[in-house]
């Protein structure tokens, strides 16, 4: 068959020119720049439909939720700078030409001549690639055109006791999630140990700067209210708030309310939060949104918990009998969060819970691209590793490639306190807000 006759695919899974994973929707390649314009979108895997709210002055057709888009298999759309990566092939030599000579196979004692780039000068990012070129400042190698790895698409962290590593993933182009993890001491000189974790809404503008921006300003709010001696539920609590706050900012910075795609929707910069302290014998979480936190054991014998509860569409239908856990989660609408930190938020209701737990135990702040391939406590505590009370880096390495050895289809976050207590009576929730 020839090639003007073979039938175009739908859709690539993968760069012809890299072979790198593509997103719905690229018009060039993250890793290469492969121009992607003539190649049809790639569906979306399984997206989250995000409800319009009903009509003003009319009643919606079921009580399903406001919610928004909180999935991120599509990509952002953004098209990235790069040469194009069209090509075209040799049309074949009329029946009966003179066939040109083959060319003569080089000596083999002759060395090759390699091509000679220019040296950078001192203090130049060089290319991870080529290791010659200058990158420009849109990320590419002038060399080689190689798009470079960007500072966010794998980070790790570790500061005594806990430990965070964030992860692309195998799908998007960018990290949209962040964290910051802390520590700091009580007035009765006690340590407290931080982690929080964010989310970016994709279906908003600047999702990783709303993520950045939450996690640091929670970070630093609870590095000054905890040493005060603000009790760790409270100061959670305005954490979030925070937040909040340093998100509804970006939404009026000026000059910033577009994109480089000017089809992507202008919502608000948007993320979701979750977050946990530990405090004398207390552990203190707080979140809003779909990110979770979950207590392992030690002795895995005694069972795990998940200590949250999802501002999902999913979670609504639970919550309200219309549907159980297993039918809710199937549904493609059950990522929608309804809740979230940004400008257009509706209503900003944080929720912050205290537990004293009576034995050791692990504690896991993750966002959804981990919670997708280990969903129910089980299925969490069975991807924790045993030792990672002892070596939480470690731990958060091997739950983060757990997300990706299931197929990476979202960026991934996981944080891991460790909790030493010495045993004596049953665990109790001090109070749920």
């Amino acid at each position: 068959m020839k090639m003007s006759q073979k039938p175009q695919e739908t859709a690539l899974s993968k760069c012809p020119g890299c072979e790198e994973p593509l997103e719905p929707g690229d018009l060039f390649c993250g890793a290469c720049g492969y121009d992607l314009s003539a190649v049809p979108p790639v569906p979306q895997d399984h997206p989250t439909i995000a409800l319009a709210a009903p009509p003003e002055g009319g009643a919606a057709a079921d009580p399903a939720p406001e919610v928004r888009s909180d999935r991120r298999a599509g990509s952002d759309g953004t098209a990235e700078p790069g040469g194009s990566g069209d090509f075209e092939l040799a049309a074949p030599a009329p029946a009966g030409a003179p066939q040109a000579a083959p060319a003569s196979a080089p000596d083999p004692r002759t060395p090759a001549a390699e091509p000679v780039a220019a040296t950078p000068s001192a203090g130049t990012r060089v290319c991870v690639a080529c290791r010659a070129g200058r990158v420009d400042t849109d990320g590419y190698c002038e060399n080689c055109g190689h798009a470079q790895p960007r500072e966010r698409d794998h980070m790790e962290q570790e500061l005594g006791s806990v430990a965070a590593v964030s992860d692309r993933g195998l799908r998007h182009h960018r990290n949209e999630d962040a964290f910051a993890v802390s520590t700091t001491a009580l007035p009765d000189g006690s340590p407290a140990v931080v982690a929080i974790v964010c989310d970016g809404v994709s279906s908003a503008s600047r999702p990783d700067e709303a993520s950045a921006a939450a996690a640091s300003a929670a970070n630093e709010t609870l590095l000054e209210s905890l040493p005060r001696g603000t009790h760790p539920q409270q100061a959670m609590h305005e954490a979030i708030l925070a937040a909040a706050e340093a998100v509804n900012a970006l939404a009026q910075e000026p000059g910033r309310a577009m994109e480089h795609d000017r089809h992507r929707h202008q919502n608000a910069p948007a993320c979701t939060l979750v977050g946990s302290i530990l405090a004398n014998d207390l552990l203190i979480v707080g979140w809003v949104g779909d990110s979770r936190v979950y207590w392992v054991p030690d002795d895995r014998a005694n069972p795990p918990a998940r200590l949250t509860e999802d501002d999902s569409w999913a979670a609504q239908m639970v919550a309200t009998g219309l549907m159980n856990e297993a039918e809710a989660y199937a549904d493609e609408r059950a990522h929608a969060i309804t809740g979230w930190l940004g400008a257009d938020a509706y209503d900003l209701e944080p929720h912050t819970a205290s537990f004293k737990p009576d034995r050791s135990g692990l504690v896991v702040v993750c966002t959804d691209g981990l919670w997708n391939y280990a969903e129910s406590a089980a299925e969490m505590a069975a991807a924790v590793p045993a030792d990672a009370h002892q070596r939480p880096l470690h731990g958060a390495q091997v739950l983060v490639g757990h997300a990706l050895d299931g197929g990476g289809h979202d960026n991934v976050t996981v944080a891991l306190l460790p909790f030493a207590v010495e045993p004596q009576g049953a665990g109790s929730a001090c109070g749920t807000t």
